[in-house]
């Protein structure tokens, strides 16, 4: 039984964890959003994008409202973006994006976890044009017609369609029409759940289970830093 408990609350920690770093996250995106476009969400098409992101993580309104309260004081934290790329154990390609207020400290803790995971951090551009940087969008799935709402998204940058593991409709278009395709969605009402921008490997690499788990572990190590947003890799 008590072998049960730690098991239960280890899990439990775990998720608190990984909800406490996805506020922090879209508490940084709120920052830049609001510092780009003022903090009304109407004229604001990131800020809105936050919005959706926040609710999607169950982050509560009120934690929502006050990280926008924040970002437009006069000592608001300045967040710089900035991306690092580099190679996992056994050639699986990594690019980091962080959000941070010191480069000169993040870049030596992203080179540190490379290291440590027995990766390298390259230069800028190794490892970019192994990914395409894609909108995606999750939109609820109430009865649609699959095929005609493709129909309707190729004229607004429709790259891709599909269904995730939920049921939900994953909606993917270039970087360039993100804008016009969240403008589509939100014209046709439709319940877009969550709005991203993200990165998918144009090629992937297939590896044993323990040969796998390495990488991972490195891609855990570099989630887990407080500058950095989003990772992504080519691991299949």
């Amino acid at each position: 039984m008590g072998r049960i408990f730690e098991v239960r609350k280890s899990a439990m920690f775990a998720r608190w964890d990984k909800m406490a770093k996805n506020f922090t996250r879209i508490g940084k995106e709120i920052a830049i959003a609001v510092k780009a476009g003022g903090p009304d969400p109407d004229n604001n098409p990131a800020l809105r994008r936050c919005y959706l992101n926040a609710k999607a993580c169950n982050m509560p309104k009120d934690r929502v409202e006050a990280a926008i309260k924040r970002a437009m004081g006069k000592d608001i934290t300045n967040y710089e973006e900035l991306t690092y790329e580099g190679y996992a154990p056994h050639g699986v390609a990594v690019l980091v994006e962080t959000a941070t207020d010191n480069p000169t400290r993040t870049v030596a803790n992203v080179r540190m976890h490379f290291t440590r995971g027995h990766g390298s951090l390259g230069t800028s551009g190794s490892v970019a044009f192994t990914f395409n940087r894609l909108g995606e969008f999750k939109v609820k799935n109430n009865n649609i017609n699959i095929d005609d709402l493709e129909l309707e998204l190729i004229d607004y940058g429709l790259e891709e369609i599909g269904e995730d593991a939920d049921g939900n409709l994953v909606i993917r278009t270039s970087f360039s029409e993100f804008g016009n395709m969240a403008k589509i969605l939100e014209e046709k009402h439709l319940e877009v759940i969550s709005a991203e921008l993200t990165r998918i490997p144009t090629t992937t690499v297939d590896l044993p289970e323990d040969q796998a788990n390495e990488v991972l572990k490195l891609v855990d190590s570099l989630e887990q830093d407080d500058d950095v947003q989003k990772v992504y890799h080519n691991l299949k």
